[in-house]
């Protein structure tokens, strides 16, 4: 089971797929993930961030997470 960091909040969530579930047959839905801005920015996000985002986002709008 592959884990990656959210850029939001810093905790690690699962990502789903990938050569670590091919081992383990580990099933189960990803915590998290990748958006993608205009500006060609990327974060990674756990659901929870991401609900805690305004609509339509921007990049600052992510960095403004951390200090929530």
């Amino acid at each position: 089971m592959a884990r990656k960091r959210c850029d939001g909040c810093g905790e690690r969530v699962r990502i789903a797929g990938g050569i670590g579930d091919l081992w383990s047959f580990e099933g189960g839905p990803s915590g998290g993930m990748t958006l993608e801005f205009a500006d060609g920015t990327e974060y990674f996000l756990c659901f929870d961030c991401i609900e805690r985002l305004p609509d339509d986002p921007t990049a600052d709008d992510v960095a403004a997470l951390d200090d929530r």
